[in-house]
């Protein structure tokens, strides 16, 4: 399929110098129909970026799945999120009705939020939209700024280069963080939740052992470093959430806790001092919920999915000691 799809778009009639004004951008769509949780966390840039652009427009995002209502609720520019359900052959009507809304709906500006998705390209392509953004990959931009490799970061750049080639002022904004927008009462609802756990006032480091397929480091690992973490820091709390199939690679070792709520375990995050984990969606909703967030790469690519902002670090476990994983945490923790 990316075969096939690689080249839509080549054939869209680019608008020229001067064709766009800021202010009749009123309707946006965003394509990124994936329905893991790390995917649709990882369009938060995009979105707060749009809503600089255009502060008067309303958004609507096209993706698969339920997670991106509760990422989204306090977005107050989201104005429908389409949803594809996970299983389309399951639910072959609603998937359709989902495809025909895009070529029913008129937009002002569509984005595809994913390069390599085809399906994003495809309804790019049948939107119907004067200004549309394929997710192409810009030689000028990879040259200009090393991290436009992210995936979080180049829809970011790719609009910002379109609107300058339009005419448009460039911008030199800071590059939008990962953010599920807590209210200050969700705060204090995971800070209420820490309290029951800890029931002291150390400083709390959250650790999440468990990630998908190759991701996922062993027990042996996980332990090794929670017990270099417990001699380390001795006056830190340390605790662990459990992930959906309440397991952990520590072996329960740590106080921890379960939530199916995922801004409540983001509450409850942005209450801790650190957030560790191997690279997962969690690790991102930790990014999300604007922790310093420390996360271990070994198969997947840091340049791609590294957590950002907030003092973050990506850590490849391939090229780095367990002295350098202590150093960085300690970078952080002195803060």
């Amino acid at each position: 399929m990316h075969s096939i799809t690689k080249h839509i778009g080549r054939g869209y009639s680019e608008p020229k110098v001067g064709d766009l004004n800021i202010a009749d951008i009123k309707k946006v769509l965003i394509i990124r129909p994936n329905h893991r949780l790390g995917n649709q966390l990882l369009l938060t840039p995009i979105v707060q970026e749009v809503i600089n652009t255009f502060p008067n427009c309303e958004i609507d995002l096209f993706v698969k799945g339920g997670v991106a209502m509760p990422v989204f609720e306090n977005y107050t520019q989201i104005n429908n999120i389409i949803q594809l359900p996970k299983k389309p052959f399951s639910n072959l009507i609603t998937y359709a009705k989902g495809w025909l809304s895009i070529k029913q709906t008129p937009y002002d500006l569509v984005i595809n939020g994913d390069k390599n998705s085809s399906s994003g390209r495809l309804l790019t392509q049948l939107s119907r939209a004067r200004f549309k953004i394929f997710g192409n990959n810009y030689e000028d931009i990879a040259s200009k700024y090393d991290d436009y490799e992210h995936i979080s970061k180049y829809p970011v750049y790719n609009l910002r280069r379109y609107l300058k080639n339009l005419g448009l002022p460039e911008t030199n904004a800071p590059m939008p963080l990962l953010d599920i927008k807590l209210k200050d009462s969700e705060i204090a609802n995971g800070k209420k939740i820490l309290d029951g756990i800890i029931k002291n006032n150390r400083k709390t480091i959250c650790l999440y052992t468990n990630a998908t397929g190759d991701k996922c480091y062993s027990e042996d690992w996980w332990l090794a470093f929670y017990t270099r973490l417990q001699s380390t820091y001795p006056d830190y709390n340390t605790i662990e959430m459990l992930p959906i199939e309440n397991i952990s690679k520590i072996n329960f070792k740590a106080p921890h806790f379960y939530s199916k709520d995922i801004r409540e375990m983001a509450a409850i995050i942005k209450n801790t001092a650190i957030f560790i984990a191997a690279d997962n969606g969690v690790m991102h909703l930790a990014s999300a919920s604007l922790t310093p967030t420390v996360g271990f790469f070994s198969v997947t690519s840091s340049r791609m999915y590294a957590p950002y902002g907030n003092g973050s670090i990506a850590l490849n476990t391939n090229e780095t000691s367990i002295d350098d994983w202590f150093r960085a945490i300690g970078n952080i923790l002195i803060f």
